[in-house]
Formats: structure tokens, sequence, C-alpha cells
């Protein structure tokens, strides 16, 4: 599908437009032609991506916060959008731990926030909102999640996300009803994609940030569940998807509402080991060690996406193997490293070049 001549010249609302995943969608929302207006927290730090792309200049920034409904609400009934892609969020596990109420108020109730505001646009729009992989109760087995199985959450941050899943379907049901869509005009679905990576992500307490970090300071990287299993992505998949999801949907709202899984292919998840073991050979040096910490908070073992529904009904597929996926990323640190100033045309050459493919 062509991108460019779906979404040139639309207006497109964007949450999270400062975060890791928002600057990629960002940016290549810029390069499709589209009017952006982000609505997000100020970016945490100076190498953060937004501020390396210049993303004050891609789109008209709203710095505030996704708990101000009156402002949100503003904003969004101001712009007036073609399309929203909703990314904010408190996007980490163990800090769930430390905020977790703090976690269900932005998770849950931010995009409660954001259906509430769509409720006063009087204009059509296409809403895709993200939440995660961790959205499914896991029992740790090892056939690949389908977008039917049961939600759940063991820790803060996977139920929140649960939570905002079953607000999204109340509103859903309630307010824009596919079988009604005449009247309101709104189309909805929701992507949830395994575990992210790629150049820009400085969390804490992501794998690949802590193995950079432990790289660039030529220390050895620690490692906290080796042998746990994910569905690793670099970061262009889940936003291809993201937008080729919401072009279908703005063309067949009835059809391409729900959720829908964007991972990896099920014979290629990895475990935390090798990405850490592919990541140094692709750095050129290095080495890690296992760190198994007295009271350390649940994180799951074993979690495998199912993604034929997009591969049969959006098209979709995955572009990288896992490996390829680890090898871009730390490409992308590498050159940050060697030359920051090169980091805005090589991010913007790397999405030139997954489209190609």
């Amino acid at each position: 599908m062509d991108l460019k001549a779906v979404y040139q010249g639309k207006k497109v609302f964007l949450t999270g437009h400062t975060g890791f995943k928002g600057a990629w969608l960002l940016q290549w929302l810029h390069m499709l032609g589209a009017q952006v207006k982000g609505y997000a927290l100020a970016p945490e730090q100076e190498e953060d991506l937004y501020n390396l792309i210049q993303g004050d200049t891609l789109c008209e920034s709203v710095i505030a916060d996704l708990r101000d409904r009156e402002k949100l609400e503003a904003e969004i009934v101001a712009f007036q959008p073609d399309f929203i892609f909703h990314l904010a969020a408190q996007p980490l596990v163990r800090l769930s731990y430390e905020i977790p109420a703090d976690t269900f108020a932005i998770n849950a109730i931010g995009t409660a926030y954001v259906l509430d505001a769509v409720r006063q646009l009087e204009k059509p729009c296409t809403i895709v909102l993200i939440t995660t992989d961790k959205v499914y109760e896991n029992k740790e087995w090892v056939y690949p999640y389908r977008e039917t199985d049961r939600l759940g959450g063991y820790d803060p941050y996977s139920a929140s996300k649960a939570c905002a899943e079953l607000v999204i379907n109340s509103y859903v049901q309630s307010f824009f009803n596919p079988a009604a869509y005449e009247q309101h005009r709104k189309g909805i679905a929701v992507g949830r994609a395994g575990n992210v990576i790629g150049g820009g992500d400085w969390a804490k307490d992501r794998i690949i940030p802590d193995i950079v970090r432990a790289l660039r300071n030529d220390v050895p990287v620690t490692v906290r569940n080796p042998k746990a299993v994910r569905p690793w992505q670099h970061v262009l998949e889940p936003i291809s998807g993201y937008l080729l999801l919401g072009a279908k949907l703005a063309n067949e709202p009835k059809q391409y509402g729900g959720a829908w899984n964007f991972g990896p292919q099920a014979e290629d998840n990895k475990t935390v080991g090798e990405v850490v073991e592919t990541a140094i050979a692709v750095w050129g040096s290095g080495s890690y060690e296992s760190s198994i910490l007295a009271n350390q908070p649940h994180e799951a073992g074993l979690l495998k996406l199912d993604i034929s529904k997009a591969t049969s009904q959006l098209h979709w597929v995955p572009k990288y193997k896992s490996e390829e996926a680890i090898q871009e990323t730390i490409n992308w640190y590498k050159i940050f490293c060697a030359e920051s100033s090169q980091i805005l045309e090589y991010t913007i050459k790397t999405i030139q070049r997954y489209s190609t493919i």
C-alpha cells in the first residue's frame, strides 16, 4: 500500500511523540507528508531520539501530561485530526512496581481521556491505540498468543495495559460501535507489539539501552534473565504495522477494527542471552554476566505472539529477522557514538531503506 497517498496532507495527532517509538513514528509521518501535532511530556535527556531528529521542527509539539483531561481534549478538538495514534504511556515493567497507581492512571485512565476527547469530534477520524504484547494473561506456555486470548497482567504495567484494552472495548461498544459507523464516523483499532528494539532508546531497565551503556563504558553487560524468551523486533516493524493498520482502517473502518498483534515470525524468538551475544558481536567487543537479584520483581520468562491475523488480513509481514533487527539497532548506536551529528541523516536513511525492502 502507498502510505504516502494515505497520509500526505492529513492531520495526525500523535501522543507520546517525544518517546522512543513516538519519535520514529513522527519522523516517518513527516517523511510521508503528514501534518503532525504531538502531545507528550518533554524529552528527558539530550540524547533522546526526539532531540536528535530535531522533533520540534517536524510537528506542532504540545508538552503536557496525558492525565490533564481538559488540556488533552482542548488540543485534540482544536486540531480536528484525521488520524490519532495514541502511544503515550508509562512503558516500563520494573518502574511500574515503583509507581503502580501512576501507571494505571496514565495507561488506563489516560486512554479513556483520549477516547473521551474523540467523542467531541464531529468529523470522521481514524484512531489507532497502542498497547502491548504483555496484555495477555501469560501462562508461559509454548504457543503464541492470539488476539482472542484472555487478557490479564501480573505486574502493574501489564495489568494497566489490559485495563486500557477493557476501556477501549467499552468505548467502542458504547460510543463507536462499528454497526453505527455512519452516525459517529470513528474507526478504532488496537496495536499490540512485541519487545521493540531500535536506535534512540535510552530507557532504564531495557535490554538494548543497558547493553549500549555497558559497552560504551567498557564494562560487562549485566543480564537479569538470560533465558527469558521474547518476540524481539526492530522498531520500524510495529510502526509500519500501525501505519498500515491506520490506512486500512480509514478505508474500511468496519473491517479493520479490533486488536492486532505485530511481532516476529513464531520461529524467530530469541532469549535475552542470545540478544546480548549478538549485540556484543556487532559492537565488536564486550562481555556479559548474569545477575540474579534477591527479591527481584516478577518478569515473564516466556512470551510469543501469533501474527497470523496481521499477515493474512493486513498483508503485513516482518521484514527483518531478529538477528538483522539487532544488527540494525547496534549499528545506529555505533554511528551515534562515533559521530552524533550524522544520526539524523542515518535515521532517515534507515526508514527509507526499510520502506524499500
